[in-house]
């Protein structure tokens, strides 16, 4: 195995995973970009093994920092390491992600589990040269009926990896359908948002429909409709609004499913000109949830990100009764938490309303965020009340 010097390894030896170029004492452009790599500092001490694409912004990603091959067995340790953390955790879960990349020590992956499917991403080419390897080790310790990939996250496209998705067994022509607690929820794999459904939101999605309780409920970029029928759970009557038409047809399956469709009514339309008109027509709610996609792509999308959260947080605030719930998130690493309060502030101030903080949340247990790799963060969620 070949080795590179770290000319500035204090982040690494703070437990970071990630080495950025200009932190090495040589080019990286000479060794081949997902090979494996040993890493030293200036005077020749052993800092751990990593894997190397010269054309990414993140250089080299560490996967250990013993001196061990780097094998079948390896990867077969960290997955059931990782398992073994959502058992002990996550005890009744019958879906839920298996590996969360950096926070398990495996870098470039992300393994779901819906059921008896698996849904699965390799982000970076150091991880989808042992993609092999690792379909094998799933297949053997779940057995599942249908592995697939979703290879088309645009982090591929840093990476110059294409963008694909594939079944590599089985077949969706039943689609998998999981479980949380009471409620039913068909997963589309193939062609949902992430891995096909956003199970870093299930505990945040419980806590707030037990506390928002019956009332007149609003769920703004619906997808699937989960907010709304754990809402209708509760008691509520909830209208999903989302702009895809293959969202909304999905969310009101799921609301047969569950018996809620007298509940639950979710309509096509773009969120933004959706809260014009509601506020245009002086409609009020007793709660609503703000659940965006991700409007920051990049560091350089940050500003014009917060003016869109800023613009949505204040209509929403503007359209809630008083004593009204609001669940607002945003699962962009990009915006750190102070930042997302410091956009709410400012969205309370534009909508003239008295607002209290109930709770700060995050993401679920089975994403669990790593001490050392702060990226690992990425969604923050929080309960408001309007007085």
């Amino acid at each position: 195995m070949e080795r590179i010097t770290i000319a500035r390894p204090s982040r690494i030896l703070s437990g970071h995973l990630w080495v950025f170029s200009n932190e090495l004492a040589e080019s990286p452009k000479r060794y081949e970009p997902g090979s494996l790599l040993e890493l030293k500092d200036r005077a020749g001490n052993f800092l751990g093994i990593g894997y190397v694409n010269p054309h990414s912004l993140i250089c080299i990603r560490i996967l250990t920092r013993q001196k061990e091959e780097i094998n079948e067995a390896f990867f077969r340790t960290r997955i059931t390491d990782a398992l073994a953390y959502r058992k002990r955790f996550m005890p009744q879960a019958g879906s839920f992600r298996v590996v969360y990349s950096e926070s398990d020590l495996l870098p470039g992956l992300i393994v779901d589990k819906y059921e008896d499917c698996l849904s699965i991403q390799f982000l970076t080419l150091g991880i989808e040269k042992w993609s092999d390897c690792i379909l094998k080790i799933l297949d053997e310790i779940f057995s599942p009926r249908v592995i697939a990939l979703r290879n088309d996250s645009q982090v591929r496209s840093l990476e110059n990896l294409p963008a694909e998705k594939k079944i590599v067994k089985g077949s969706l022509e039943r689609l998998p359908v999981i479980r949380d607690k009471t409620t039913l929820i068909e997963i589309d794999p193939m062609s949902g948002q992430k891995t096909g459904f956003f199970l870093d939101q299930a505990e945040n999605r419980n806590a707030f429909a037990a506390m928002a309780g019956p009332g007149i409920g609003l769920d703004l970029f619906c997808y699937s409709g989960a907010w709304s029928l754990k809402m209708a759970e509760h008691g509520a009557t909830v209208t999903g609004v989302d702009s895809s038409e293959q969202a909304v047809g999905l969310a009101s399956r799921n609301a047969g499913l569950n018996n809620l469709a007298d509940r639950c009514s979710f309509v096509k339309a773009d969120v933004f000109g959706f809260i014009k008109d509601a506020l245009s027509k002086k409609q009020l709610y007793d709660f609503i949830v703000l659940d965006p996609p991700a409007f920051v792509k990049s560091k350089s999308k940050v500003k014009e990100a917060l003016r869109g959260y800023r613009e949505l947080n204040a209509s929403c605030l503007s359209l809630l009764k008083k004593h009204g719930l609001l669940a607002t998130s945003s699962c962009s690493h990009h915006i750190d938490r102070e930042t997302f309060m410091g956009m709410l502030r400012s969205s309370v101030r534009d909508a003239g309303r008295n607002a209290r903080i109930i709770e700060i949340r995050s993401q679920s247990n089975d994403h669990p965020i790593s001490v050392a790799v702060p990226e690992t963060e990425y969604l923050k969620c929080l309960f408001l009340e309007v007085f």
